[in-house]
């Protein structure tokens, strides 16, 4: 069962977070937090009002289980800070009725988060692609040199297994080679536009905790180093001394695909009907 408050706490907070991200490419903590506070005080409040003891543990047991998620992707570097710490958030707010119910809503969030920050991931790229077409073109030839033997060793490995016995009965099986082929192929293009495009230069001043480095910069004896975790306070109040522009490498916003997968989530019964009326 759905708790439309909660939804709706969720839906605007999603449209907040996905245009700070376009726009600055970072969700600030408070709006994580601020989430998490509204969600479980009105939890509370609907527990005591309904003794419904359950309403409010589910939130404490999502937002357990979230940060546990959280915390995996972000060392596991699939999420950046901000996006690890919005996921907690919607452990808060996605538990609704009972165990069932909330196990089965929190893995297909999962699970469409990663499907359409894929697809959003991809149309991004071409975005970009298309906005720094003749930088990309120049590396993507770069890049394609750089990693020929990938390449080769990739492609003669497809022809192999295509020309196995056992791949050719099997229609699933037979897609296995092709995803050898298109390894490097995505690759080639991931490290194209990641060096065309995703590297700005900045003026130190405007820097902000968090930002990645594209490279390290020594400033008089002390040599800041890139980091997964980005730039610290310490860190910024050194580089701000620096004289030069520092490159910087931009991700991709990646809250869009949270409010991609929020909206799905909200149709999934909608959606299974009609996958089902198909099938």
């Amino acid at each position: 069962m759905m708790d439309y408050f909660l939804f709706g706490l969720a839906f605007i907070w999603i449209i907040y977070a996905s245009i700070s991200d376009l726009k600055k490419r970072e969700v600030p903590n408070w709006l994580s937090f601020s989430l998490i506070a509204f969600a479980l005080a009105y939890r509370a409040f609907f527990a005591l009002y309904n003794w419904d003891l359950w309403f409010f543990l589910s939130g404490l047991i999502g937002l357990a289980a979230f940060i546990g998620l959280g915390y995996a992707f972000y060392y596991g570097r699939v999420f950046a800070g901000g996006d690890a710490k919005l996921l907690m958030a919607f452990g808060a707010v996605l538990p609704v009725s009972n165990l069932q119910d909330s196990l089965f809503s929190s893995l297909i969030f999962i699970f469409l988060i990663l499907f359409c920050g894929s697809v959003y991931g991809i149309f991004w790229s071409f975005y970009l692609c298309s906005r720094n077409w003749k930088n990309f073109s120049l590396e993507l030839g770069k890049q394609a040199r750089k990693n020929k033997n990938l390449f080769y060793f990739s492609f003669i490995l497809a022809v192999i297994l295509f020309i196995l016995p056992i791949y050719s009965h099997d229609l699933l099986l037979a897609l296995v080679p092709a995803i050898f082929f298109l390894f490097p192929v995505l690759f080639i293009f991931a490290k194209a536009v990641e060096e065309s495009c995703m590297i700005v230069l900045i003026n130190p001043r405007k820097l902000t905790e968090g930002d990645w480095l594209y490279e390290k910069v020594k400033v008089g004896r002390k040599i800041v180093r890139p980091n997964w975790e980005g730039l610290s306070q310490e860190e910024l109040i050194l580089l701000r001394r620096y004289k030069r522009k520092i490159k910087v490498k931009q991700g991709i916003p990646f809250v869009p695909a949270f409010f991609f997968a929020f909206i799905l989530l909200l149709f999934k019964d909608n959606i299974f009907n009609l996958l089902f009326i198909f099938t």
